[in-house]
């Protein structure tokens, strides 16, 4: 949420982001609510003032037998009353009206951020690692799965329905394996690693800007205001919600795994087969509480995207890191970085991972403060990161590492969450 004092004096800049990010934001309306809120309130605060000063004189009144002019008094404070009845109910409509207009404006974007529609416009900043080559037939990983007897999706979808599966055996162990090495490598680098609520209410996903325009994507429980998380960064975020917090020793380091749950509404058609859009699967997640600075918040992005760059490493994976476009980053988003990862069965890159910077509008929406080295309460920046999200990042782990006796590699760094193994072999 940006500041609506800011919003008055830079009407054009948020029109230009609203407009870049293709998000509908009414502007006009919200200014015009604005406006008549604070008229209004101005009026009611006025006619309290007059009130409170009346109702003073009729106590003096009284005290000296005047009961004319008490009387007269009294009717204008009834007047006055029945007027600020009124107004004040009128003022609950503006108030819940502009909250709502408040919602629909976007982030601002960063100068970094190159302008663009669609994911094709995003611009590559590295490349790590070549693409693999085989001397063999590479197999996708639905084949790797079946022959290697590690997931089964009919079953799955008998179960559950579309887009969803089993992991069993060394699947089970691989999915698992990925999300420890993530969660050892951010505890070693100072994260507070944590088990976060799944259901969640409502107001949660609001102030970590995931709703209202995310509502179509997450899955509700009817009649109990909660909602699956489609990603651990709410409850995160929320952790701190409307308190003070203490970055005298530097920013404030979370991460945590979960489930997540994503309903994919608008993607039928894209990437249906196999694990790479799916409805439930699991993330560990890093989100980063700082202090109010850019130069802080750039560091810390760098710093995140970091820890994935070398959790793939640690995978012995190829990837690349782009800088993601105006029309392809998240209305929530001032800067974001994606890493995809070479995923031989697309013959190209898939993303895995994002990395984004906020600034202070999660923490507008959700009360996040610090004193300042003077004291002064300011909100502060956050940024998040997917460290990992599994069973996608299974595709490239399995379809790269994958050798021509059927069996699949294992990197070194997996092999301590893997019960010593070397290889998944092949049955």
């Amino acid at each position: 949420m940006l500041d609506i004092k800011w919003i008055r004096m830079h009407q054009e800049q948020v029109k230009e982001a609203a407009q870049n990010k293709g998000v509908k934001c009414p502007l006009d309306e919200l200014l015009e609510v604005d406006e008549k809120k604070r008229l209004l309130h101005q009026q009611v605060d006025q006619l309290r003032t007059e009130r409170n000063r009346a109702s003073a004189q009729i106590a003096q009144c009284m005290a000296e037998q005047n009961m004319g002019e008490a009387e007269a008094l009294k009717d204008q404070v009834r007047g006055w009353n029945r007027t600020l009845t009124e107004y004040e109910e009128g003022l609950v409509i503006l108030e819940e009206r502009f909250k709502e207009l408040m919602l629909t404006v976007p982030n601002l974007v960063s100068p970094e951020t190159p302008l663009g529609a669609t994911d094709q416009d995003n611009v590559v900043q590295k490349v790590v690692g070549q693409p693999t080559s085989f001397e063999f037939v590479p197999r996708d990983h639905m084949q790797i799965g079946e022959e290697l007897d590690i997931f089964d999706f009919p079953r799955g979808v008998k179960v559950a329905g579309s887009r969803n599966y089993y992991l069993k055996g060394m699947g089970l162990y691989l999915h698992r394996a990925v999300q420890q090495l993530a969660l050892d490598l951010l505890s070693d680098r100072g994260f507070t690693v944590m088990d976060v609520p799944l259901m969640v209410r409502e107001e949660t996903l609001q102030n970590a800007a995931f709703f209202p325009a995310g509502k179509d994507q997450t899955y509700e429980l009817q009649d109990e205001n909660k909602w699956l998380v489609g990603t651990s960064e709410g409850p995160l975020v929320s952790y701190y919600a409307g308190e003070i917090i203490d970055l005298s020793k530097g920013p404030i380091q979370l991460a945590a795994v979960s489930n997540c749950f994503r309903k994919e509404a608008g993607s039928a058609g894209r990437d249906v087969r196999g694990l790479y859009r799916v409805h439930q699967f699991a993330k560990v997640e890093q989100v980063i509480l700082c202090e109010n600075d850019h130069a802080t918040a750039d560091q810390m992005l760098d710093q995140i995207t970091r820890n994935a760059e070398d959790i793939l490493n640690l995978l012995e994976l190829p990837y690349r890191v782009v800088a993601v476009c105006t029309g392809d980053m998240g209305a929530k988003n001032y800067k974001q970085y994606d890493i995809e990862t070479w995923m031989p069965s697309r013959n190209a890159y898939g993303e895995t991972h994002s990395s984004s910077s906020l600034l202070d509008f999660q923490a507008r929406r959700s009360g996040l403060r610090y004193r300042d080295k003077n004291g002064e309460l300011r909100y502060c920046y956050t940024l998040n990161n997917t460290a990992v999200a599994t069973p996608r990042i299974l595709i490239p782990l399995l379809e790269n590492h994958q050798q021509a006796d059927g069996s699949i590699y294992l990197p070194a760094a997996l092999r301590p969450y893997m019960r010593g193994l070397t290889v998944i072999p092949n049955k």
